[in-house]
């Protein structure tokens, strides 16, 4: 039997702990641990994997740190800080030892250095203020990541992918180049994989490709792909905004079933939602960019969904953000070309972010 500890955040004032058995093909509640407002976005420490940290989506944003316990539990928050901002959707550790926090409601972030210890954070960091677009669009910071020496910022607002690097002191960014995307696409959320660039635009629901220029005072970097994500067949009403994307790189283990890489992608349905729930588009990769399938989940407004991580990433989570339908773990069949439901909890009728442990 190997069971997996999954970790959720979402709109409440707790982290909930699941166990899934995916012998049983269960999936089970376990345990909510108390943390601030709005845990939305939580994150594994890269190296340390008993240190969490999550955000307070809140208009006085903040991050937290906790340390995981044996059993999946969450110790009290060990530190606060805030994150400059109103409405933190996004956290990730960098390698650094730094967390960037970013903004959606106030369009700006920060990148908060840790010390010795990595669940204290530093104080000093300054806000990082992102450029306005023409009104009446405003910048959306969305998400960060760590790209070499970089960190990668898709602004939904300003459609734009803001290229941080270090200026001077840990926790110092300046922006030094972006890489601009279409008008109104409003990119949310990246994967970069070698020198390409994969982004998922929530208000146009397309996923791009592009090559990443090499020069930091390049702005423009061709499409070279550009997909609807939209599943077909949707109800009249039906209005559809992109949320997630998720990589799994094929496995380099011996008799491995998973020998291409693939891209998942969620569907968030604001409108007259679909008896069938939410679709999850399934894209390969190699030799290149391709549209597989549509699986439905039947979930409401799709948020939050993670790989089951290791070589076989052989599971997803997924869960949407409103509706009953609760939390849903998803097993890669197919090689990765296709997805089916194993499991489903409802204790939770929603939930935004995911981390999986391995017992």
């Amino acid at each position: 039997m190997v069971k997996f500890t999954i970790l959720a955040g979402g709109y409440s004032s707790a982290i909930a702990t699941y166990l899934f058995n995916s012998n049983a093909n269960t999936l089970s509640l376990v345990h909510q641990s108390p943390t601030g407002a709005n845990p939305s976005w939580i994150a594994l420490h890269p190296t340390n994997k008993s240190i969490l940290y999550a955000t307070n989506e809140n208009t006085q944003g903040a991050l937290q740190s906790f340390v995981i316990k044996n059993d999946g539990t969450l110790t009290n928050a060990l530190a606060t800080i805030s994150s400059g901002g109103n409405g933190p959707a996004f956290a990730v550790p960098l390698s650094t030892g730094e967390v960037a926090g970013m903004n959606y409601g106030s369009g700006n972030g920060v990148i908060v250095p840790t010390g010795q210890d990595p669940t204290k954070f530093s104080s000093g960091a300054p806000v990082l203020t992102f450029p306005a677009p023409a009104a009446p669009a405003v910048s959306h910071p969305h998400m960060a990541l760590q790209v070499g020496k970089e960190v990668f910022v898709p602004d939904l607002g300003a459609d734009t992918i803001h290229r941080l690097v270090r200026d001077g002191a840990a926790g110092h960014y300046k922006i030094q180049g972006e890489i601009k995307q279409p008008a109104g696409s409003g990119p949310r959320h990246i994967v970069v994989r070698g020198d390409q660039l994969y982004t998922i635009h929530e208000t146009s629901s397309t996923l791009t490709q592009q090559t990443i220029p090499r020069s930091l005072s390049s702005s423009t970097a061709t499409l070279t792909a550009n997909f609807s994500i939209i599943p077909p067949g949707l109800p009249a009403g039906a209005k559809m905004f992109a949320a997630e994307i998720l990589l799994a790189e094929k496995s380099k283990a011996k008799g491995s079933s998973f020998k291409q890489t693939y891209i998942y992608a969620s569907n968030r349905n604001l409108g007259t939602q679909d008896p069938r729930g939410d679709a999850i588009a399934i894209y390969q990769v190699e030799p290149k960019l391709k549209l597989v399938k549509h699986v439905y989940t039947g979930l409401d407004q799709i948020r939050g969904m993670q790989l089951s991580g290791g070589s076989e990433n052989q599971f997803l989570v997924a869960a949407g953000v409103a509706g009953s339908a609760g939390t849903v773990v998803l097993k890669r069949t197919n090689g990765g070309a296709d997805l089916q439901v194993v499991a489903r909890n409802k204790d939770l009728p929603t939930r935004t972010s995911f981390v999986w442990l391995q017992d």
